[in-house]
């Protein structure tokens, strides 16, 4: 019977860990490890998919941590476990699982299969106000600043110029386009066979033989190419969300990424869609001068993307369970 139950919990604990690698990573490189222990899951960073480039921090990598723990604690509630969430100072998450009797199962659980980055132009939808005060009432870590800027505003405008310049700045960086290039899978085949990365199919493109795709994909990636498409897929939004951590350390990351999960899910209830534009965050000094200029005081701005309404594209693939779980 003990057995049993240890079978049932494992059951259980797998799918919430499935859920949990669900969540957004930078160019898909789901760096996440879990560890299983009595009656808790441990959440730690898999230096493996690092990005010492674009990331050199870790901090984006730590975001992605919360927004796999937020995934994790909601889909616990479809198995009647209510969470405890722990964060160590090095941003290593600790989830207490305890089993609960008539535990009612959190809605935002069914989005998580939903939700997608999605790529590309939108439909130039803005989002109806009380959607957005909606929105803007998801449960926040104190230290954690989210902030809208609608299209048509002047903020909105200032943000998209910094977009620009950090095209500018990534796309004339030898170091960032290689790696870039590492985690491109230009056909169905490079993306069966890695299960991550930055897959041809959410850009849209065909399934070209690889050799064809690289060398068109790689001629049409340059700074000049990018902001033009940025332009397009900028106008064509209804918002920007900027997210900003007051002391910039692990455990703020991981609890903005907890947040972010959180907003991309309900805003995915409501069918808005959304995309990362992080390059202002990820250039040197470009992060300041964006904040001094959204006269945003104290807050370090570290995720952006833009939210409106578009057509699904295809999902990204996820590594199986087995290959993020340590061994116990």
């Amino acid at each position: 019977m003990v057995y049993s139950n240890l079978q049932a919990q494992d059951a259980d604990y797998h799918y919430m860990i499935a859920q949990a690698t669900k969540a957004p990573s930078g160019h898909n490189t789901q760096p996440w490890l879990f560890e299983i222990k009595e009656n808790e899951v441990i959440i730690r960073p898999n230096l493996r998919y690092r990005l010492p480039v674009v990331d050199p921090d870790e901090r984006e990598m730590f975001v992605s941590l919360g927004c796999a723990a937020e995934n994790l604690c909601l889909a616990a509630t479809e198995k009647g476990y209510q969470s405890h969430v722990s964060v160590t100072a090095e941003g290593v998450i600790s989830i207490r699982l305890e089993k609960q009797t008539a535990l009612v199962s959190d809605p935002l659980a069914t989005q998580i299969s939903v939700r997608q980055t999605t790529r590309g132009r939108y439909n130039g939808q803005l989002i109806a106000p009380e959607t957005i005060a909606i929105l803007q009432s998801t449960d926040c870590d104190p230290a954690v600043g989210v902030h809208f800027f609608q299209r048509g505003t002047a903020e909105f405008d200032t943000i998209a110029q910094y977009v620009y310049k950090g095209n500018d700045v990534q796309m004339n960086d030898t170091a960032f386009m290689n790696e870039l290039k590492q985690w491109m899978r230009y056909n169905k085949k490079d993306s069966q066979r890695s299960r991550d990365g930055l897959s041809y199919a959410v850009f849209g493109a065909p399934n070209l033989p690889r050799f064809i795709a690289k060398t068109i994909i790689s001629k049409s990636i340059n700074a000049k190419s990018q902001n033009k498409n940025d332009s397009q897929c900028i106008a064509s939004s209804s918002h920007f969300l900027l997210f900003t951590t007051r002391h910039n350390t692990p455990q703020e990351w991981v609890n903005l990424g907890r947040t972010l999960e959180r907003l991309l899910l309900h805003a995915t209830a409501f069918g808005i869609r959304n995309a990362f534009l992080n390059q202002p965050n990820e250039v040197g000094g470009l992060a300041e001068k964006m904040a001094e200029s959204l006269h945003l005081h104290d807050e370090t701005p570290t995720i952006l993307i833009r939210l409106g309404y578009a057509k699904p594209r295809p999902y990204s693939i996820r590594r199986p369970v087995c290959e993020v779980l340590l061994p116990r």
